[in-house]
């Protein structure tokens, strides 16, 4: 016996079957035909080809072992299986040997799984794993882990095991369930909602079939807060759950290339999403079907309750469209529906959100424009009636803005009014237009001082100190108060009390002229004018442009001219003056003149130009009318 072996010892036909998973094995070698396709699959090997099976002591461990395992020869065919196995798969423990490993545990399903299996079996691959889903025999669904674990490279081949995970999967299930839907109403949550409108959007869900056309109904409940409040959360729940019913009915019944998915996003809003939608008609329809079935009463722990809804619809081609830009558009949308007036649906219009954008984007930039000196002023004079000659001017504040260019007060003044950036604008504009007549006034000292005419809003008398600041200014660029006008719209003075009327008093006090602008358009309160320390009137437009009737042949209506003669006549004895915004023809002026106003404003005169061309107008001696010195540019 010296000098032979005795064969490996037990431990080392143990370590055969229990391998790591850092364990590489790098053979080399052709791929058997059972390699190229989950089909073709070559005859069972001969006896000598397989991986040998452990030694009797160790097969009884095997074929005992819970755990369901498999030895799988190099061909991909299973060279030995333990009862374990073939009670899993339920089959009969004779007929797996020699059966094609990958057909038992579907490893051929997908193309990524396939490849990492014939590489372990090539041994260029240390270990795979991947859960599978099998149909059993007896008809019910089983959930499997699937290991292949590498045998030594003497004995070739691998040890696939598979364990029963249905149990643990039908618990991931149900925790994924109550994680994706909304308890109150138990409809998908945003979470779901979120990912199945990410899956809806991506190309492989529409390019090769459908409309490739996605559309999206973003649904709040009309006072809702109200009920929460009154009746408690309670019957605020009930209502929720109600409404959700209600919506998912409706989702049913309109359901055309398939059923809209419902979700509740959160408090009382919902949404409702159409993938392969067929266009805004199929959109409307189903917002009109929800408005209907929303308005309905509701019955609920003996209450009747009636609310309403506001709906935004959005409905677009799904290439191009990403998750965020669709509920973007759809908040947007719903927020339109509520601002015109609520209980309605409301479709995305680009344009309308093009505008909103860029009120958004000049809301951002307003404030550092004015300490980027990216605001400018024009001027447009205030031409008397009798003489034809420049009184004063009126400062209009322009924005050089260097993305949208030139824009003028309606783009951006209520905006600087929202957001209090109104008070250092206003400041700068009160102050650039003071100094520039003062300009004005020492570069031609021979002739008559114009004023200049200067907007001021509301919320500056409320937010700053407007008494002090103008004081400062004056006194700063040596402007006479007398030559500052500050007009205020009809709306701002009219009825106004307190801290306004006594800031206007100290003004006038002062010696600042006081105009209302926009006259006639708001309470028009003539006797309220008698109390109030105004100087001035500026006729709205409107009135002005009822004279623009120059037919011979066609007779006028004399009402806007009655108005206005009353009006101007009334001002007079109060001691006021009047001007005329928006004079455009000499028709115009002739008819406001006869009529006592006593200048006027507008484009028979000029529009606002720059500084510039106002000092070359006061600098022609003997102009016989304004068109003569500035123009129409």
């Amino acid at each position: 016996m010296s000098g032979t072996s005795e064969g490996p010892a037990p431990a080392t036909e143990l370590d055969r079957l229990i391998v790591t998973e850092s364990e590489i094995i790098t053979s080399a070698g052709t791929e058997s035909p059972a390699l190229r396709s989950p089909s073709a699959l070559s005859p069972p090997p001969s006896p000598s080809a397989s991986p040998p099976l452990p030694p009797p002591s160790y097969r009884s461990v095997f074929a005992a072992a819970p755990l369901a395992m498999a030895v799988v020869d190099r061909e991909g065919l299973v060279a030995g299986a333990n009862p374990a196995l073939a009670g899993l798969l339920g089959r009969d423990p004779d007929t797996l040997a020699g059966a094609v490993a990958a057909d038992l545990v579907d490893l051929t399903s997908d193309a990524r799984t396939w490849h990492a299996y014939r590489e372990m079996l090539r041994g260029r691959r240390a270990r795979l794993r991947c859960t599978r889903r099998l149909k059993h025999p007896e008809g019910h669904t089983l959930w499997v882990r699937v290991t292949v674990t590498p045998l030594p490279a003497d004995d070739g081949g691998v040890l696939l095991s598979v364990a029963d995970i249905s149990d643990q999967r039908e618990l991931q299930e149900r925790l994924r369930h109550l994680r994706m839907h909304d308890p109150v109403t138990r409809l998908p949550n945003r979470t779901l909602f979120f990912e199945r409108l990410t899956a809806a959007l991506e190309a492989e869900s529409y390019e090769e079939s459908g409309t490739g056309r996605i559309g999206l109904c973003y649904l709040d409940l009309d006072g809702f807060k109200a009920v929460n409040d009154t009746l408690g959360h309670r019957v605020g729940d009930e209502l929720l759950t109600a409404v959700a019913e209600r919506l998912s009915r409706c989702a049913k019944d309109a359901a055309r290339t398939g059923t809209p998915l419902v979700a509740r996003l959160g408090g009382d809003e919902f949404a409702l999403l159409v993938e392969d939608s067929t266009g805004t008609e199929q959109l409307a329809d189903l917002a009109e079907s929800l408005l209907d079935a929303i308005q309905a009463p509701f019955d609920l722990s003996g209450r009747r309750l009636s609310v309403s809804a506001s709906i935004g619809v959005v409905e677009r081609h799904a290439a191009g469209t990403t998750p965020t830009a669709l509920m973007q558009a759809a908040d947007t949308t719903l927020y339109w529906a509520k601002a015109d007036g609520k209980s309605r649906w409301t479709l995305f219009d680009p344009e309308r959100n093009a505008h909103r954008v860029t009120r958004q984007a000049l809301a951002s930039t307003l404030r550092p424009a004015i300490d980027r000196g990216e605001f400018a002023l024009e001027y447009q004079p205030l031409v008397g009636m009798e003489d034809d000659r420049v009184h004063g001017v009126e400062a209009l504040v322009r924005w050089h803005h260097p993305r949208f260019g030139t824009l003028t007060p309606n783009r951006f003044i209520s905006l600087a009014e929202e957001d209090g950036s109104i008070v250092p604008l206003g400041r700068w504009v009160l102050r650039t237009a003071c100094r520039q007549a003062r300009a004005w006034q020492v570069e031609h000292p021979d002739g008559p001082p114009i004023f200049v005419s200067v907007n001021v809003a509301v919320r500056q008398v409320w937010d700053s100190d407007l008494v002090a600041d103008v004081a400062d200014i004056l006194e700063e660029t040596g402007l006479a108060p007398r030559l500052l006008q500050l007009e205020l719209t009809e709306s701002a003075v009219m009825g106004s009390s307190g801290r306004p009327i006594q800031t206007l008093k100290a003004l006038s006090d002062m010696g600042v002229r006081i105009a209302i602008d926009d006259f006639g358009t708001g309470y028009s309160n003539l006797a309220y004018l008698s109390r109030l320390p105004v100087s001035v009137l500026k006729l709205d437009g409107s009135f002005v442009r009822g004279f623009q009737i120059e037919d011979r042949a066609t007779k006028a209506s004399p009402a806007d001219e009655v108005i206005v003669e009353a009006m101007v006549q009334l001002a007079h004895r109060l001691g006021l003056t009047v001007t005329a915004e928006c004079v455009e023809t000499s028709a115009q002026a002739t008819r406001l003149r006869r009529i006592g106003c006593d200048t006027g404003q507008g484009w028979l005169y000029s529009r606002p130009v720059s500084p510039d061309r106002i000092s070359e107008l006061l600098g022609t001696p003997g102009v016989p009318g304004v068109q003569a010195g500035v123009g129409n540019p």
